[in-house]
């Protein structure tokens, strides 16, 4: 398998144990692994800290309670290293999830446009949720995504002028 393009943020490093084989192993994550030849990312967005707020506030509340608050903050950490969204020069791709993974590919030519939505708290705290639509009414929506105006002008500025971004 060939990784383009790996950042360093998503690598993770595995440690293999097959038949007293050991080595460490370079993982990408799903989106730097399923990159086609000449394809190259340009935005990605991540998933805001805000969105996993009641595991976290739970976790905290419970954990003097023998530890259990601990194990809140493990679906919180595993959310957000399994959710995703990026723009490339042929696509824009959200996947989320760990063990039952959805992943939405949707290539340019039919991308028509994407909608922000903040609420009050999402505008303090510079989040919302990002709805990619496309032709035949294709409405990909990502909630939670941090900077989320930003990955707007940038899908808008890249569809404009493509030539820029090389």
């Amino acid at each position: 398998m060939i990784l383009h393009k790996i950042t360093k943020q998503k690598l993770i490093l595995r440690y293999i144990n097959n038949f007293n084989k050991q080595r460490w192993v370079v993982v990408a994550s799903y989106i730097e692994s399923n990159l086609t030849k000449g394809e190259n990312i340009i935005k990605k967005a991540q998933l805001t800290w805000w969105s996993q707020i009641s595991y976290i506030v739970l976790g905290i509340l419970l954990l003097p309670a023998m530890g259990l608050g601990l194990l809140l903050f493990i679906p919180a950490v595993i959310n957000m290293m399994t959710t995703e969204l990026a723009l490339t020069n042929k696509r824009v791709i959200a996947k989320t999830g760990f063990i039952r993974r959805d992943a939405i590919e949707l290539r340019l030519e039919k991308v028509e446009g994407v909608v922000v939505s903040q609420g009050l708290l999402g505008r303090i705290f510079n989040y919302g949720d990002v709805v990619v639509t496309g032709t035949g009414g294709i409405k990909t929506p990502i909630p939670f995504i941090a900077k989320p105006l930003e990955f707007r002008r940038v899908v808008n500025e890249y569809l404009d002028n493509p030539n820029e971004f090389n």
